[in-house]
């Protein structure tokens, strides 16, 4: 995702984008104790789901979310030309069929996408859904009063880039056409060849022009999923959903929609919600949450008691927690310095310090430890379990840091197991190992944040993470790597200036495959090669373990979320 405090955001409400997000694609129904939940009894229509988060559901529009797959609460009343694959694991990663009947038919050079819709959707007010209304939708998204989603279609979209949407520009993009009420054709100004992963994106939702209230209409926006919005309290803070009688389950193999309605209540206590959770009292009994991971001392207690232990979800989100280098700050500019931290890094008590080995996976890649992200086992600069300082001291030497160096750290000072205290301590704390002395220096969210994304204020060394907007290499390497992506005054995520000629050239390559198997293989390969200059040092993958009430039934977590599906949810 280009901001990571959207993907942090995304991947808290489980969208996932999340976004979140929504992801290593063997341990998904491996080790999820709930996929066997409730099945004593077939998963039965009716009752109350309550859903239970920290953060509210701000800006219910489709063109101002920005997900991934569709998002979860969002996905249930806005759907797309293509979603995810509602599966437990690593077959959740998989992009199918939505309002669409197929995942998009390209031509030869993926330039040109085209979908045709189902028969007979509707919206929740019984009138017909067009190829029209999801032009219409997408254009809006143009709109500067509804910026916030995903920049894609801004930079792919031929005439997209200077497009200020229809409320200025009332003509529309000339790139989008819609020759009949099912035909829908895409012109880009590049080979796409995960265009369908793009259209699982909520700007993707149709929007009948007639019912658009701009920066009003996500009060109530116009439901093309199983569920309405009857009631949007304090910007998402409550959101009631109740059945759009209108919906058709012959035209939506991937929603379920058990439940009558759907209560979701923000702005709680993450540890009131485990609590609530936990205890299962009353509505609570029948209640999940999208954005709210049990801690380390809850987790231990969870662990201790059989019952709890088994309404526990766990589940794999892609996302990549690392330290990040500028080449361009002394000493950093040395290979051999970034090499010797590499191999100084004690992944043992960076993965404690991130809450233990049940929150947190070592990673020795970039890319995350799933198959359709083109995952390649790699490990350049082997630092064993708890880092290999006698090989740091070498480089160091090497480089001419006989005596050893000082160096800064930059960190957040928010205690979110990532890019917190916690996590810098322990590095600093390896690093002594091997001759290096690490001051900290902490700063406020918003501070890190601007300073770390800023090319002009980028410290030489700190703490990231990056986390995807869909499952496959491209949305991951590409902001990080592609030099073309370098932004010199705005938000840049190109941390290690990486403006590499074969690098951007093998981008483009794999960008023409429409084949995603294929895909993932050469950005797997990608990956490795860029791995070999150290410019990052990959420490974890984070793990999502979030409860559940006692009375919920069908637990479907994907790695394509990492986290519980709530259209496939049923309640007692």
């Amino acid at each position: 995702m280009r901001h990571p405090s959207v993907i942090a955001r995304r991947v808290a409400a489980a969208s996932v984008s999340l976004v979140v997000a929504a992801g290593a694609a063997a341990c998904g129904p491996k080790d999820n104790d709930a996929t066997s939940a409730g099945a004593d009894s077939k998963p039965q229509k009716g009752g109350t789901l309550t859903v239970l988060n920290a953060n509210p559901q701000e800006d219910f529009d489709p063109a101002r979310l920005y997900t991934s797959g569709g998002g979860n609460v969002p996905s249930l009343v806005f759907r797309t030309l293509t979603t995810r694959n509602r599966e437990n694991g690593a077959a959740g990663a998989q992009v199918v069929p939505d309002l669409a009947t197929d995942t998009g038919r390209p031509s030869k050079n993926a330039t040109v996408w085209t979908y045709t819709l189902k028969k007979g959707l509707k919206y929740e007010d019984g009138t017909p859904i067009t190829s029209a209304d999801i032009k219409y939708g997408i254009e809006r998204s143009f709109a500067a009063e509804l910026s916030g989603g995903a920049p894609y279609l801004r930079d792919w979209l031929i005439g997209g880039a200077d497009y200020q949407g229809p409320y200025k520009d009332k003509k529309g993009l000339d790139s989008i056409e819609t020759p009949d009420d099912l035909t829908i054709v895409f012109h880009l100004n590049k080979p796409e060849g995960e265009f369908p992963y793009l259209a699982t994106q909520t700007q993707f939702t149709p929007v009948p022009k007639a019912k658009d209230t701009g920066t009003k209409y996500e009060e109530h926006p116009v439901s093309s999923g199983p569920y309405k919005v009857v009631k949007n309290e304090n910007d998402g803070e409550r959101l009631v959903l109740e059945r759009n009688t209108h919906w058709s389950a012959s035209t939506d193999a991937e929603r379920k929609a058990y439940p009558d309605k759907i209560d979701v209540r923000s702005g709680l206590d993450s540890s009131v919600i485990n609590q609530r959770l936990s205890a299962s009292q009353g509505a609570d009994a029948a209640a999940v949450t999208t954005d709210t991971n049990l801690g380390p001392a809850e987790l231990a207690k969870v662990s201790g008691d059989k019952a709890l232990a088994a309404r526990v979800g766990t589940g794999h989100f892609g996302y990549t927690n690392y330290l990040a280098f500028n080449p361009k700050v002394k000493p950093f500019d040395n290979p051999k310095v970034r090499q010797a931290i590499s191999y100084a890094v004690d992944r043992t008590s960076v993965i404690n310090a991130a809450g233990g080995s049940s929150l947190a996976e070592p990673a020795t890649t970039y890319l995350p430890d799933q198959k359709s992200f083109g995952y390649t086992p790699y490990d350049h600069f082997p630092a064993g379990k708890s880092g290999n300082p006698a090989k740091a001291e070498e480089l160091l030497k090497e480089a001419g840091y006989k005596n050893g160096l000082t160096i800064t750290l930059t960190h957040s000072n928010s205690k979110d197991f990532e890019t917190s205290p916690e996590i810098a301590t322990a590095l600093q704390d390896a690093l002594k190992k091997a001759g290096i002395t690490v001051k900290l220096q902490g700063l406020e969210d918003n501070d890190y944040s601007d300073k770390i994304h800023s090319a002009k204020t980028e410290p030489g060394l700190f703490l990231a993470h990056w986390g995807a907007d869909w499952p496959s290499g491209g949305p991951f390497l590409a902001p990080i790597f592609d030099g073309r992506q370098i932004v010199k005054d705005g938000a840049n995520f190109n941390t290690g200036f990486l403006d590499d000629k074969s690098v951007n050239a093998e981008i483009d390559a794999i960008n023409k495959l429409t084949d995603l198997d294929q895909a993932a293989q050469r950005w797997g390969a990608l990956d490795k090669k860029i791995g070999e200059q150290a410019l990052t040092v990959p420490l974890f993958h984070p793990v999502y373990k979030r409860l559940y009430g006692k009375d919920v039934k069908n637990i479907v977590i994907s790695d394509w979320t990492g986290v519980l599906d709530i259209s496939q949810v049923a309640v007692k």
